[in-house]
C-alpha cells in the first residue's frame, strides 16, 4: 500500500517566527487517522525565522530527530552539550528519563528543517544527543542513511533508521524495505515517481505492506524517507 498524503492537507500553524506543516497530528492539529505510522509519531516541516526558535522545553521516552534542509539550528541542552547543525546533516536527541533543550536559528536567513519523532523501544535510559555529517555527495543518487544500522550512523532506541538521496533529473532509485517495516517518505525539494505515483516536494507518503520502492526523478529531487517497526 502507498498512499500519497498531499502537502496541502497536511496541518498547518503560523506563529509569526514559526510556520509549521504537520504530517501527523500535533499540537493543534488532530485527525485520528494521523496519530502515527508504526513508530514514528511526529513529523513537522518547520520554517524557523531569523534570531527566533523554540525556547528550553522539557521531553522524555523520544528519539527526536532534527534533519535540517536550509541555513542552521543551534542546540543547547540540561546535559551541557550544545552544537550547530547546519544544512543537510541530522542531530538525534535521545530524551530518555528527560532532558530540557533548546533549538534556535541565530543565523541571518530563515531555517527549514524536518523535525522527526520516534518511539522508543528502551525507556528509563539516560539521556543523549549528537550531531552527524551527512553530505550531499555521499547520497548522490542513492540512499544513504543518518541512524541506527549503518557505519558511523548516530545511534537511535528504535528499529527504525532515516535515510535520504539526492536524484538528478532523470535519475532513479531503488530502496528495500525489510519485512514487516513501514516507510514515510517526503520529497525535501524537487518532483518524483514512486512505483508511478507522482509526488511533489513537500508531499507525505505512508508505504506498508511493500518490498521495494522504485523512485524516479521527475525534476532535481531531494528524498528524506524514515523506515520503522
Amino acid at each position: 500500500m502507498i498512499e500519497l498524503r498531499p502537502y496541502a492537507r497536511l496541518g498547518h500553524a503560523q506563529h509569526g517566527w514559526l510556520n509549521a506543516r504537520h504530517h501527523f497530528s500535533f499540537a493543534g492539529y488532530h485527525d485520528v487517522e494521523r496519530m502515527r505510522w508504526g513508530r514514528l509519531r511526529v513529523w513537522n516541516e518547520d520554517s524557523i525565522a531569523p534570531q527566533s526558535g523554540f525556547e528550553p522545553h522539557s521531553h522524555r521516552d523520544m528519539e527526536i530527530i532534527t534533519y535540517v534542509r536550509q541555513g542552521a539550528i543551534t542546540h543547547e541542552d540540561s546535559l551541557g552539550n550544545r552544537g550547530r547543525t547546519v544544512a543537510g546533516d541530522v542531530q538525534v536527541m535521545s530524551a530518555g528519563t528527560g532532558i530540557v533543550h533548546s533549538e534556535y536559528n541565530l543565523e541571518d536567513v530563515e531555517t527549514r528543517i524536518f523535525q522527526i519523532w520516534i518511539h522508543p523501544q528502551q525507556t528509563g535510559l539516560p539521556p543523549a544527543w549528537g550531531t552527524r555529517q551527512f553530505p550531499t555527495g555521499e547520497r548522490a543518487g542513492a540512499f544513504v542513511s543518518g541512524l541506527s544500522g549503518d557505519d558511523e550512523a548516530l545511534p537511535i532506541r528504535a528499529e527504525a533508521r532515516l535515510a535520504a538521496a539526492t536524484l538528478a533529473a532523470g535519475q532513479s532509485a531503488d530502496y528495500e524495505i525489510a519485512a514487516g517495516h513501514r516507510v514515510y517518505l517526503v520529497p525535501a525539494s524537487g518532483q518524483i515517481e514512486i512505483n508511478g505515483l507522482a509526488v511533489a516536494a513537500g508531499d507525505g507518503v505512508a508505504v506498508r505492506d511493500e518490498t521495494r520502492l522504485s523512485i524516479r526523478a521527475v525534476a532535481d529531487s531531494e528524498v528524506v524517507l524514515v523506515e520503522s517497526l
